[in-house]
C-alpha cells in the first residue's frame, strides 16, 4: 500500500467515525436507535445521493478492498458479541410461550415471504429460484436481537415481563434465522457451488459444543486471578477468528463461526458472556468497524432508481415483513392468553430488524440470490421497520402501565409463567 493510499484511507476512516457518530447522536435525539442514523449515513454515501459522486471522492476504488476487509472484521466481532450476549436463562420458566411466539413470529413471515418471492422472481431474475425463494422468506423473518435489547434498555423495559419475553423470543428467532440461512448458504455454496467440506459442519458444531466449550469453562475457572481478563480476551478473539475461518472454508459464511464461538464462551454470574471478552470488542466494533460496514453496504444501495414497479414491490415487502411478523407474534401470544395490548407490544418489538437484517441481505447479495435493486428495497425495509418500532411501542404502551406491572396481563388462566429475566 502506497503512502497516498495510507493518507486516503486514514482520512476516510476519520470521516466515517465522525459522521457516523454525529448521525447516530441525531437519531438518538429523535428517539431512534443510533444504528438508524448510521445505516442512513451509509446509504447516503452510496449511489443514492448524487449518483455516488461523493463516494468516489471520499472513497476511491483503490481503498475500497481495505474498507471491505475492515467491515468483515467488524461483522465478525459483532456476531461474536451477539452470540455471547444470548442469555440461555431467558427460557427459564417461560419456555412454552417463548418457543410458541418465536416459532410463529418466524414461520408466518417466512412462509409469506416465500410466497412473495415467486412474484418478485418475475422481474428480479436469478439462476437459483429455490435459493431465492428461501432467502426471501428468511429476509422477511429476521428480528435484530441487539437492537431490540438496546431499545428495551433505553426505555427501561429490559427487566419487565414484556421486555423479557421479547428478548427471549428474539434470541430464539436469531438462532432459527441463522440456522436456516446457514442451510441455504450450504446448499447454494456460493459462486463455485457446494464443496465437500460441508460434510464437516455437523462434526464441527459437535466438537465446539462438547469439547471446546468445556475446555473454555475450565480455562475460565483457572484464570480467576486474571482480573484484567486479558487471557480470556485473547482466547475469545483468536477463537472467533479461527471458528469464522473454518466455517468459511466449509462453505458457510464466516459470521456463523463467529456467532457459534460467541454462544460457547463461558458465562458470568449473570448468565452472559464474560464481560472482559466482549466489552472490549464491542467498543472497537461499534465505534469504528461497524460504521465502515454501513458505508460498504451502502455502496450497493441505490434508491434513486426506484420506479412504479419498485414501489409496488416495496409495498408488498413491507406488508409481508411487518404484517407477517406482527400477526405471527400476536397470534402466538394470544394462544397463551396474553392480553391484546401486550401481545401487540410484542408484535411491534419483534419487527425490529436493524443491522441483523443488513448482514443477512449482504450475504444474499454476495451469493447472487438477490440483485442490487431488490437489495436496496430490502435495506430500506430494514430501516423503516426498525424506525417504526419505537413510535409504535410508545403508542401501544401509552396508559397501559407496561413498565409498572410485575406480570404480563392475561385474559384467563393459561399457565403462563412470569419471565424471570
Amino acid at each position: 500500500m502506497s503512502p497516498d493510499h495510507v493518507v486516503t484511507l486514514f482520512l476516510a476512516l476519520a470521516f466515517i467515525v465522525t459522521a457516523a457518530r454525529v448521525l447516530g447522536e441525531l437519531a438518538s435525539r429523535l428517539n431512534q436507535p443510533p444504528v438508524i442514523g448510521e445505516i442512513l449515513f451509509g446509504i447516503l454515501l452510496g449511489p443514492t445521493l448524487l449518483g455516488g459522486a461523493i463516494t468516489n471522492i471520499i472513497f476511491p476504488i483503490d481503498i475500497r478492498p481495505l474498507l471491505s476487509t475492515l467491515a468483515d472484521i467488524g461483522v465478525a466481532l459483532f456476531m461474536f458479541t451477539v452470540g455471547a450476549e444470548v442469555d440461555r436463562r431467558l427460557l427459564r420458566g417461560q419456555a412454552r410461550v417463548t418457543m410458541t411466539v418465536a416459532l410463529f413470529s418466524f414461520v408466518l413471515p417466512f412462509l409469506l415471504g416465500c410466497a412473495l418471492a415467486f412474484y418478485l422472481a418475475t422481474h428480479h431474475p436469478n439462476s437459483q429460484l429455490l435459493g431465492f425463494v428461501l432467502f426471501t422468506g428468511i429476509a422477511m423473518s429476521v428480528t435484530a436481537f441487539p437492537v431490540l435489547a438496546r431499545i428495551l434498555g433505553d426505555r427501561k423495559m429490559n427487566r419487565t415481563p414484556v421486555g423479557g419475553l421479547a428478548l427471549s423470543c428474539a434470541a430464539v428467532g436469531d438462532v432459527l434465522a441463522w440456522s436456516f440461512l446457514a442451510a441455504i448458504t450450504t446448499a447454494v455454496g456460493g459462486p463455485d457451488g457446494p464443496k465437500w467440506h460441508v460434510v464437516l459442519i455437523v462434526p464441527f458444531v459437535l466438537v465446539m459444543t462438547f469439547v471446546v466449550r468445556p475446555a473454555l469453562r475450565r480455562s475460565y475457572e483457572s484464570w480467576q486471578d486474571d482480573r484484567t481478563g486479558r487471557r480470556m480476551l485473547v482466547v475469545g478473539l483468536a477463537g472467533l477468528f479461527v471458528s469464522g475461518a473454518l466455517t468459511e472454508w466449509m462453505g458457510l459464511h464466516f459470521i456463523f463461526g463467529a456467532f457459534l464461538f460467541g454462544t460457547i464462551v463461558p458465562r458470568d454470574e449473570h448468565g452472559q458472556g464474560h464481560a472482559h471478552v466482549w466489552e472490549g470488542t464491542t467498543r472497537v466494533s461499534s465505534f469504528l468497524l461497524l460504521p465502515i460496514y454501513f458505508v460498504v453496504a451502502g455502496f450497493d444501495v441505490d434508491l434513486s432508481r426506484i420506479d412504479a414497479t419498485n414501489l409496488v414491490d416495496f409495498a408488498l415487502i413491507m406488508l409481508v415483513s411487518v404484517g407477517g411478523k406482527f400477526a405471527g407474534t400476536v397470534l402466538a401470544a394470544r394462544m397463551h392468553r396474553v392480553a391484546w395490548r401486550h401481545a401487540a407490544i410484542l408484535g411491534a418489538l419483534m419487527n425490529t430488524r436493524g443491522l441483523t437484517e443488513l448482514i443477512v441481505l449482504t450475504i444474499g447479495l454476495q451469493l447472487g440470490l438477490i440483485d442490487r435493486g431488490l437489495y436496496s428495497l430490502m435495506v430500506l425495509m430494514a430501516v423503516l421497520t426498525t424506525a417504526m418500532s419505537g413510535p409504535l411501542l410508545q403508542l401501544l404502551s401509552r396508559g397501559s402501565g407496561v413498565l409498572d406491572r410485575n406480570e404480563i396481563p392475561t385474559t384467563g388462566t393459561s399457565g403462563f409463567q412470569q419471565p424471570t429475566h
